[in-house]
């Protein structure tokens, strides 16, 4: 392999940005923060004077696990053996530090399923089925063992501040406002898992439909998939040709985590 290819390669930020302002963040979760923890010299803040222990700034972050770009390790929904709970399964002991970083990556496809987006029922999410992914594979071929799949939805539009990023989470969520989401059946996950499809990415805010999110979670993580959420700006790959990486940060014990995700693309 020829590395010095990447370093001529565009690179493509798959990630959102991640803010107070913006609505990143699970409804019910712990909400994101981020604030100043050191400045360069004593200064004036909405809660009174800082104090500089030198001259540097450093903040500080509150994060839920699930927050912004981020991925669901097999224990975010698979118990651990032994704990006496439906579905429970060695997949449960493995937590996200112990994913390796290889299943985070490869050959991109993007399937385009923007067309569900719109006109759907509000409080619910339209599913994303596998005859979807067949219609998709019978005019751009199949899908092969290794591939990253990652779904267009075009939700990552509603990803803005104030009132109108209500549409992004809270509106399908909460006040069952607006309609959810696209996401995948449980079916379209057996299906991506028999064509030995083991990383599944989404430019919408969870795998899991707003209405049902529990079962494509317990279906696709207890197969030993990797899921990534949270995705943004698949409208600038082509449907295959890149290649896409996602690190998350490495914390032990987690149920994922967030992190930065890039498709690389020759130019």
């Amino acid at each position: 392999m020829d590395f010095s290819m990447m370093g001529d390669a565009r690179v493509v930020d798959l990630s959102l940005m991640l803010s107070e302002r913006l609505p990143g963040t699970w409804p019910g979760s712990m909400r994101f923060a981020h604030h100043n923890w050191n400045w360069f010299a004593e200064a004036e803040t909405p809660v009174g004077k800082t104090r500089s222990s030198a001259p540097y700034q450093t903040n500080f972050i509150v994060i839920d696990e699930h927050c912004g770009t981020h991925f669901d390790a097999p224990t975010h929904f698979i118990p651990p053996p032994g704990s006496g709970l439906p579905v429970a399964s060695e997949l449960g002991n493995e937590s996200g530090e112990k994913v390796p970083p290889k299943d985070l990556m490869g050959n991109a496809v993007v399937v385009d399923v923007s067309f569900l987006s719109e006109g759907g029922e509000p409080g619910i999410s339209p599913f994303i089925t596998p005859d979807h992914i067949k219609d998709f594979e019978r005019e751009h071929g199949d899908l092969k063992p290794g591939e990253v799949v990652l779904l267009r939805t075009g939700w990552d539009r509603h990803y803005v501040e104030g009132e109108a990023g209500e549409r992004y989470m809270h509106g399908p969520l909460v006040t069952g406002a607006s309609q959810g989401w696209p996401a995948p059946s449980p079916e379209m996950a057996v299906y991506l898992d028999e064509k030995g499809i083991k990383t599944l990415g989404i430019d919408a805010p969870s795998i899991g439909a707003a209405h049902d999110g529990v079962p494509v979670h317990q279906e696709g993580l207890g197969r030993g998939m990797r899921y990534i959420e949270l995705l943004t700006n698949l409208d600038e790959l082509p449907i295959r040709g890149a290649f896409f990486i996602f690190l998350p940060i490495k914390v032990a014990r987690s149920s994922g985590g967030p992190g930065r995700a890039v498709a690389f693309m020759p130019e």
